[in-house]
Order: C-alpha cells, then sequence, then structure tokens
C-alpha cells in the first residue's frame, strides 16, 4: 500500500475523532506516522501538530455554527495552558525518540481508560464559576501534553469541561477544539524552527483527509450517543498504546 493511500486513510479515521469527540485524534496521528508512515518520533510529533491544528480549526468551525462553543471560557481555559506548550514544545526537540515514544505510549493508555470508563454526571451550577483553580491546571497538563508529545489534549479537556465548568457533552466536545487549536499552534511555533525534513508530500494528503473526516465525524457525532463513540476510540487507543510500549521497549 503506498504512503499517499496510507496517509489518505490516517488522515481520515483522525478527522473522524477530532470532529466527533473532539479529541483523540492526534493519539492516532502520532502512531500513524511513526508506524505507518516512517517518521521519526520528533519529527511525527511535530507533524501531528500541523495536521491537528488545521483539522481542530474545521472541526470548530462546524461545531461553532452549531452553537456548541463557549468562546470565553474555552480560551479562559486554553489560556493556562499556552505558555506551558510552547515550553514543552522547545523541551521536545532535545529529548531522545525512545523516550518519547514510551511517554506518548503511557499519555495514549491513560487517553483510553479516560475514555473507557463510565462517565461522571456534570456538576450542578454556574459553569464560569465551578472549580477555576482546578481548571487552570487541567489547562496547565493540557498544554504540557500539547508541547512535548504533539497531543490535542482533547482527551483532557473534554472531561474537565464536562466535570469541572459543568458543559453539556456537546458544549465540551466544541468548545474542546477552540483549546486544541490554541495549544497546538502554541506547541508549534517553536518546533518550526528545530525539526527539518517534513515531508509534506504525506503530511499534505493526511491533513486535507483530517480535515474532510473532521466534517464527517461532526455528523456522526449528530447520529451517534457520545458514550459509543468513545468506546469505540477508547479500544483502539488502547491497542495502540500497547502496540507503541512493546516495540519501544523491545526496541
Amino acid at each position: 500500500m503506498t504512503a499517499l493511500i496510507l496517509a489518505l486513510l490516517a488522515g481520515a479515521v483522525v478527522g473522524l475523532a477530532l470532529g466527533s469527540l473532539g479529541g483523540g485524534g492526534s493519539m492516532l496521528a502520532v502512531p500513524a506516522l511513526i508506524y505507518l508512515l516512517g517518521f521519526s518520533p520528533a519529527v511525527a510529533t511535530t507533524a501531528s501538530l500541523l495536521i491537528v491544528s488545521a483539522t481542530s480549526v474545521t472541526g470548530l468551525m462546524a461545531h461553532a455554527r452549531a452553537g456548541r462553543v463557549r468562546w470565553r471560557s474555552g480560551l479562559l481555559f486554553a489560556a493556562a495552558g499556552l505558555p506551558v506548550a510552547a515550553l514543552f514544545g522547545l523541551l521536545s526537540t532535545k529529548l531522545p525518540g525512545a523516550l518519547l515514544t514510551v511517554a506518548f505510549a503511557l499519555l495514549a493508555g491513560f487517553a483510553a481508560w479516560r475514555m473507557l470508563r463510565p462517565a461522571k454526571p456534570a456538576a450542578d451550577g454556574p459553569a464560569e464559576a465551578a472549580g477555576p483553580g482546578r481548571a487552570a491546571a487541567v489547562g496547565g497538563a493540557l498544554g504540557g501534553a500539547t508541547g512535548l508529545l504533539g497531543v490535542g489534549g482533547g482527551f483532557l479537556a473534554v472531561p474537565a469541561l464536562v466535570s469541572v465548568l459543568a458543559f453539556s457533552m456537546a458544549e465540551a466536545v466544541g468548545t474542546s477544539l477552540l483549546v486544541i487549536t490554541a495549544n497546538s499552534f502554541a506547541a508549534l511555533v517553536p518546533r518550526l524552527g528545530a525539526v527539518h525534513g517534513l515531508d509534506w508530500a504525506v503530511i499534505a494528503p493526511f491533513t486535507a483527509a483530517a480535515v474532510l473526516g473532521a466534517w464527517d465525524g461532526k455528523r456522526l457525532a449528530d447520529k451517534l450517543s457520545g458514550p459509543t463513540l468513545q468506546r469505540v476510540f477508547g479500544v483502539v487507543l488502547l491497542v495502540v498504546a500497547a502496540l507503541m510500549l512493546v516495540s519501544a521497549l523491545v526496541a
């Protein structure tokens, strides 16, 4: 199977995940770039940020048109993670690829666990007043994960927006795309001058397929329940995490 076809197929899956769940796409993008398309971990995380940034903007527009984005709260949540994302983005260029792979595998396993465990009901009360300190802490952790590993962090943002800020699931998915977009761009900036040799013949079709998949993901979210989608992608992530961890440890 050619690199172009693999890039298109992987991009479509990444877009579906981002568009339907508000996250999870980059957790699939990085291993696809490494194991299917032959990218090094450092280049894969940078390419993932490019892909996720473009795809998240597309998904954000779709959800914004449906009135599912809470702009003020999303921007405040993202602000806590922006400096952390930029700092960890610079740090990631100085770490060995094997370490990044192991860290990514562990984070993917954690994301799978979050997706597969039973959802907790949202807290009652005004969304804006619920746990600002905890929201800032989660926002900072999200920025660190984005900068270091090239992940958008929607798997952290969505449950945090639901449980900490009392968003509905639909609002959390839409608003998480705003947070992912902001963090991804912040993490991408310090990497652009440090990593060379991006294969645009692969990245461009991957991104295009992901952008189209994000629109389909939004429509998929309208038809299927959030828990069903989370379980499907949770199982996929669990398998990916296990394979990456084994690959890194036996290398």
